[in-house]
């Protein structure tokens, strides 16, 4: 299990830092474009856009599998023992659903719908479902790290004392 994270670790950092250098220049070249050539480019503004989620999403999974997300664990850090065990597990179980339902399936669900309409982007004509790729993609890596996590407060709370 931990030599299939430090790969999924690997693969999504590298990947992060490819979207970002991507928009980074799409920025750039918008900003160069737009205030010095006066002719701003509608191709990398569209392309910014989409980049930017793909970041966030891709970040977020990211930064959930490295536990360094925003959590607001004032209550779990009050608690010690079984408690604290039952506190994390249902957070868990509460991340693995919204993982699982609504990036996942939702996604997953949004992305198939919008591919069999053929809906297509403005300036890039790229299909939106692939842009929409995005929620599903990063749900699954959310899973494969939450499955971790659910499985660590599994045996931390069976081995827990009162």
């Amino acid at each position: 299990m931990n030599k299939v994270v430090s790969i999924l670790d690997s693969l999504l950092s590298k990947f992060c830092i490819f979207l970002t250098v991507i928009l980074v220049a799409c920025v750039v070249w918008q900003v160069f474009s737009r205030y010095v050539l006066s002719t701003p480019s509608t191709v990398t503004d569209e392309m910014a856009r989409f980049l930017f989620i793909w970041v966030g999403l891709m970040g977020a999974a990211y930064t959930l599998g490295q536990k360094k997300h925003l959590a607001m664990d004032f209550l779990l850090m009050s608690l010690e023992g079984r408690s604290k065990a039952s506190l994390q597990f249902i957070i868990d179980l509460a991340c693995v659903f919204f993982a699982g339902v609504v990036m996942l399936y939702g996604g997953g669900t949004l992305m198939e719908k919008t591919l069999s309409v053929g809906q297509l982007s403005p300036a890039l004509g790229v299909q939106m479902g692939l842009i929409y790729l995005a929620l599903p993609l990063s749900g699954f890596f959310m899973l494969a790290y939450l499955l971790r996590d659910l499985w660590a407060s599994l045996q931390t709370f069976a081995f827990s004392h009162h």
